[in-house]
């Protein structure tokens, strides 16, 4: 009965996940296309909107599909109270949760990550701050750019 289950489940599962992710992929293209200031200005109107909720929601989707439900105690704190928004031990898959339940914030992540396939177009739609190892400058830089969206008023989303 188990095992038939999961000869039934595991594939039904898989095809609604990459379905959910080719979808999370062309939002992310859609709401990048010809933007203006390519990862120098944030995102802004329609595109800022179709990022947080069609990711947002695309994303917790492909997680309840996977078995998942996450459920939320308390309030998340608002771009005003937490402009950096601190989530450890960042180091699994899981961390797309937190991303979906705070609104698809900015976050660090490695250059490399940028021109994976697929997860690198929903990736460079966050507009994350980009971390290259192999810049000797690159923690330095890395500083300098969160603090300069953390300080800018509201008009770059969460760092994550």
């Amino acid at each position: 009965q188990i095992v038939l289950q999961g000869i039934i489940l595991l594939p039904l599962r898989a095809i609604c996940f990459t379905f959910i992710l080719l979808l999370a992929w062309m939002v992310a293209s859609i709401a990048t296309f010809r933007q203006p200031g390519r990862g120098f200005l944030p995102l802004e109107g329609w595109r800022r909107r179709m990022i947080q909720t069609g990711l947002s929601s695309l994303t917790r989707t492909a997680y309840f599909v996977m078995g998942f439900q996450v459920k939320v105690k308390g309030k998340v704190a608002s771009l005003q109270e937490a402009p950096i928004f601190v989530a450890a031990p960042h180091s699994s898959f899981f961390d797309a949760i937190i991303c979906a339940l705070t609104g698809m914030p900015s976050i660090v992540s490695r250059t490399e990550n940028l021109s994976t396939p697929v997860f690198g177009a929903i990736l460079s739609s966050l507009q994350p701050v980009a971390v290259s190892r192999q810049d000797p400058d690159s923690r330095k830089n890395t500083v300098a750019e969160i603090t300069r969206r953390a300080l800018s008023r509201g008009q770059w989303p969460q760092v994550i």
